[in-house]
Order: C-alpha cells, then sequence, then structure tokens
C-alpha cells in the first residue's frame, strides 16, 4: 500500500523540533508514512521578545526551555547549545525546499540540525547553507539561485498555506486536515492512524 504523505512543519532554530526528528521519523515507519517536510519560520520575537528588550518573565521562559531541551538532548547523545541571537531561518528552510527537489532532505535536516545547534552554521548565510546541500549531494550554485529567484516565492506561497492550515509552532502535523501539534499529540496522531489500520483490516 502506497505510504500517506503528511505535511510535517519544522524550524531549524526549533530546539524541539531537533528532537523530534527520531521520533517522527520512526513514526513514519511504524505507520508507513511520507513525513512531507515543510519549513516554517517560527516569529519567536512576536512571543519571547526581542533579546535587547525581553522582561523578566520572558528571559525565565527562554532559560528553562533550553535547560529542558538540554536535558533531553543528554538522554539522546545530542548536543543543543542555545543561539546567541534571534535567527530568521528563512534561507535554511528554502535550502530544505531546494533539498526537497534534489531528494536529499533528510540528509539536509540532519546537518542543519546538528550543525547549528553545535553553534557551527550561521542558517542565514546562503553561502553556508550551499556548502551543506552540496555535502548532501545537490548542487550549491544552483541553490543559490533557487534562493533568490523561485525559492522565495515557494516558501512564502507554503508559509501563506501553513497560516490557513493554522499552523503556529514546531513540529506541527496535519493528518487528514486536522492539525497535532508538538511531540506530546504524536500520541494521539497513533491513535487515530492505529484506529485507521484496524478499519481497513490491517494489523
Amino acid at each position: 500500500m502506497e505510504s500517506r504523505a503528511i505535511p510535517t512543519y519544522i524550524d531549524f532554530k526549533s530546539p524541539y523540533a531537533y528532537l523530534a526528528i527520531t521520533q517522527i521519523r520512526g513514526m513514519a515507519i511504524e505507520y508507513e508514512l511520507n513525513m512531507d517536510w515543510r519549513p516554517y519560520n517560527l516569529p519567536i520575537a512576536d512571543y519571547l521578545g526581542a533579546v535587547d528588550t525581553r522582561n523578566e518573565h520572558q528571559w525565565r521562559r527562554v532559560k528553562y526551555s533550553y535547560m529542558d531541551c538540554r536535558r533531553l538532548a543528554n538522554q539522546r547523545g545530542l548536543t543543543i547549545l542555545g543561539p546567541q541571537k534571534l535567527y530568521d531561518s528563512t534561507t535554511a528552510s528554502i535550502g530544505l525546499l531546494f533539498a526537497k527537489q534534489m531528494d536529499c532532505a533528510d540528509a539536509y535536516i540532519d546537518q542543519v540540525f546538528k550543525r547549528f545547534f553545535r553553534r557551527q552554521l550561521n542558517i542565514e548565510d546562503p553561502e553556508a547553507i550551499a556548502l551543506i546541500l552540496e555535502k548532501c549531494g545537490a548542487s550549491g550554485t544552483k541553490f543559490l539561485d533557487y534562493h533568490t529567484s523561485e525559492g522565495v516565492l515557494a516558501f512564502n506561497t507554503l508559509v501563506s498555506e501553513a497560516h490557513k492550515s493554522g499552523i503556529f509552532g514546531v513540529p506541527s502535523f496535519l493528518l487528514d486536515g486536522e492539525l497535532f501539534w508538538g511531540t506530546e499529540r504524536m500520541e494521539l496522531m497513533k491513535e487515530k492512524l492505529r484506529n485507521r489500520h484496524l478499519a481497513e483490516g490491517r494489523a
């Protein structure tokens, strides 16, 4: 049976999205899904404030979030260092769209997340993203052309569609048009998928 395509939204500056990747891939294997990776640029300043204007409450939330993520990362042998500024992940997002076209999205996702949270990658730098794509087997030169032309249009269209679907955070999933946000809701998705399998007479 053909795998179902599940729109799956991630942002390369989100530690929670990074930590969810392995779980998402496991779910895809278990339930015969095709995760349609889609980039989303979280407007962090809108809800956590700009770095130079955050109040004490916002700083406590930020500090706790990264402490929490580091604990989870340590369990999985991953490194998560808090970014030293608020990043705009649009360029890396366009890189994901290009990687999907070049059939190297999984390798690209792994490389960008790993390097960004080790503070080894500036996700706003097109040249740096081009080098990552080269490592994944795609053409960095073609990406640089794509990044300044149809890539921007494709990303803006995708974000507009995401907002119409109710997307506001990551990781987020659309299963039969129903929105699920966060790894905590993956169990609800699995329950829905299990029920569907039973209805279809599948084990």
